[in-house]
């Protein structure tokens, strides 16, 4: 069992940047794929960035390949999304997930779900 929180998020102007954090609780958190998810109003949920368990491998999604970076830290059971350049389109509520096996990009395939923050991008 994984429990997530989010947090850092906030709302920012076309160009910056800001930096969200996942906390997990439970002791096997090197044990889990971590990834990053966003959700628009209207839209679905989408796949951002994800990162393997032990060898740190990271995967993103094209919108944000080259502004985002995903990284983990084991020693503290959390999981961070840096996010330069932000545009508008970035807007949504960013959620982080966890799973047992390695990376995927499908949201169903993810076992445990944080409750979400809410990142909005001014023009």
């Amino acid at each position: 069992q994984v429990h997530l929180v989010e947090s850092g998020g906030g709302l920012v102007q076309a160009g910056e940047a800001l930096k969200l954090s996942c906390a997990a609780s439970g002791r096997t958190f090197s044990s889990y794929t971590m990834g990053w998810f966003r959700q628009a109003p209207g839209k679905e949920r989408e796949f951002v960035a994800a990162i393997s368990r032990s060898l740190g491998l990271t995967n993103y999604a094209d919108s944000v390949k080259g502004r985002f970076t995903i990284s983990r830290d084991n020693t503290k059971n959390t999981v961070y999304l840096q996010m330069n350049s932000l545009k508008p389109e970035d807007t949504a509520v960013y959620y982080c997930a966890a799973r047992g096996g390695v990376q995927a990009l499908n949201p169903l395939l993810y076992d445990y779900w944080g409750q979400g923050t809410q990142v909005t991008v001014s023009s």
